[in-house]
């Protein structure tokens, strides 16, 4: 089963990262290093917590609006997510929960096709 772990940072959590970034890549890459060598990781990108976004909404009308901001402002920001091919949601979920550093992960299943 292939399962998304989708990482978001929080303001305190991107504090923590930047004080020591050395840190935090070595414990990110031997992380990744890991579920790679165990070909369990598929891929997955970092996003730039930094830049501002642009999200565009689009209600069933077909009119489109765009704003740059967040699609959704809470305390959380979208920094990247991973794919991994694991046996089961609890194989992902142990995944996540060895991430060694201080953001929060959610899992979704990926739809598979038919």
């Amino acid at each position: 089963m292939r399962f998304a772990l989708v990482i978001f940072e929080t303001d305190a959590s991107r504090r923590a990262i930047q004080s020591d970034r050395a840190a935090y890549r070595e414990q990110y890459q031997t992380w990744i290093g890991q579920i790679a060598a165990a070909g369990k990781l598929v891929g997955g990108e970092a996003l730039d917590t930094e830049a501002t976004p642009v999200t565009v909404r689009k209600p069933a009308d077909g009119t489109a609006t765009t704003a740059d901001e967040p699609a959704h402002t809470t305390e959380e920001t979208l920094g990247g997510w991973f794919v991994v091919e694991v046996a089961d949601r609890d194989e992902a979920v142990q995944l996540a929960k060895s991430l060694p550093t201080p953001e929060t992960i959610e899992i979704r299943p990926i739809l598979e096709s038919a």
